[in-house]
């Protein structure tokens, strides 16, 4: 391959991951029936029909895996909705054409459609006044999940759920937090709201 089609496909699958967005997507109808709490997680859905800009020191697209991979200081930006991680890797597979056919080149004949990305080292998930972290993440676009792992904190205002892993279910809203092989179990801060004035 020469290098102007290296240098051509690594653009192509940078496209493709921009376009896809970081979470892909549950219908605007499942997040309008959302019975769940919302969260920094979930602001990745309600913003998915605008663009996804992402910031990294490197990009490294290894085709043949079907994987790429932004590091160093990554940072995600989607509407209201801020994701920053060490090193942001994004799974992908090639849709086929009609017939059956492979498309070789990405494009109108033939797309990459992301699987899986995983955010890893310090993973801050910020949308308005709601803060999620942990030590990694997972997006699973076909289960439409989030999965947040390893010390893993969510705020909203002054408002605390401390825990070992965070499951976010983007299509019904709702989350699961869970204690993990710690003592301490799930922990929770709730402060009271004060009373609106008439």
């Amino acid at each position: 391959m020469s290098a102007v089609g290296s240098v051509m496909r690594m653009l192509a699958a940078a496209a493709a991951i921009g376009v896809a967005s970081i979470i892909g997507g549950a219908d605007a109808g499942a997040q309008q029936k959302n019975q769940g709490p919302p969260n920094a997680l979930q602001g990745f859905s309600q913003n998915r029909d605008l663009p996804v800009k992402i910031n990294a020191a490197a990009l490294e697209v290894r085709d043949k895996d079907k994987i790429a991979t932004f590091s160093g200081d990554v940072r995600a930006i989607q509407g209201d909705t801020d994701l920053r991680c060490k090193t942001l890797t994004v799974h992908y597979d090639e849709e086929q054409r009609a017939g059956g056919m492979k498309a070789a080149d990405p494009g109108p004949a033939g797309q990459q459609q992301i699987r899986k990305i995983e955010a890893k080292g310090g993973v801050v998930v910020t949308q308005k006044d709601q803060t999620a972290t942990g030590d990694s993440a997972i997006f699973d676009m076909r289960a439409n999940t989030v999965t947040l792992i390893g010390n893993v904190v969510v705020t909203k205002s002054q408002d605390i759920l401390r825990g070992h892993k965070l499951v976010v279910d983007l299509t019904n809203g709702t989350s699961k937090m869970e204690s993990g092989s710690t003592k301490t179990g799930v922990e929770a801060l709730i402060n009271p709201r004060p009373s609106e004035k008439k």
